[in-house]
């Protein structure tokens, strides 16, 4: 493999990993609450985040270059005010991937949440525990075999995304390239060769996460089910 084709591996795990940890930590406390809601702007709120799951990628990525272009919009105040560009660089590529994995992070989170038993809470509160160690102590715990889904989802996701990307990132070597165009690239320059390299890594790598992620579900149900048993 080329130069070029390493450096599109490590910025695809860059952005993964980036991705993932980025969403983990803010979808973790927004599904939460957005469980326990009953607000009637619930359906709305869950409607935006389900968006993405529908919207083709191109189409979610033109209103990205349109709304974050250097020229006018958002683009043109975070250029002048905060020093910054999104389209065409790294920032750009992790904001759209984000929003673009924002519901396969956040949706087995709250449908994880929701399936808690209102017990449950109760009997954390009754122990005297706070809100925060409620959250940590009992109601994680209970809701790993979700996060774990959540954080496969979500990073797998990422490596296999392609025209959101595309279209705010365009397709530069070491800044925006990712394995999906680095892919791409090989097959419109009809390079089969390499394609199939980058086809073959990108194949392994989901198969290793996604297999990863399903014996470490395994083994914490099997945890749960024996702490259960022996309580």
């Amino acid at each position: 493999m080329s130069a070029n084709d390493w450096q599109a591996i490590i910025l695809t795990v860059q952005l993964a990993s980036a991705t993932t940890f980025i969403l983990i930590v803010l979808c973790l406390p927004g599904a939460y609450f957005l469980s326990r809601s009953r607000s009637v702007i619930k359906p709305l709120l869950e409607t935006i985040v389900t968006l993405p799951l529908v919207l083709p990628p191109t189409v979610m990525g033109y209103y990205f270059l349109v709304l974050f272009s250097p020229n006018n919009g958002v683009g043109l105040w975070l250029r002048e005010v905060v020093g910054i560009e999104l389209v065409f660089s790294f920032s750009g590529i992790l904001l759209a991937s984000m929003i673009y994995s924002l519901p396969f992070t956040f949706r087995p989170l709250q449908s994880a949440f929701e399936q808690l038993p209102d017990d449950l809470y109760q009997a954390a509160a009754l122990l005297g525990f706070s809100p925060w160690k409620q959250f940590t102590c009992v109601i994680l715990p209970a809701i790993k075999p979700a996060l774990l889904t959540a954080i496969t989802l979500s990073f797998a996701h990422t490596i296999g995304e392609f025209g959101a990307i595309l279209m705010i990132g365009g397709n530069i070597p070491g800044e925006t390239q990712v394995l999906s165009l680095a892919l791409f690239e090989h097959v419109e320059s009809l390079n089969f060769k390499a394609a199939e390299n980058l086809a073959m890594v990108m194949l392994v790598f989901s198969f290793c996460v996604v297999f990863a992620c399903q014996w470490w579900q395994k083994q914490s149900v099997q945890h749960n089910y024996g702490n259960n048993r022996t309580s």
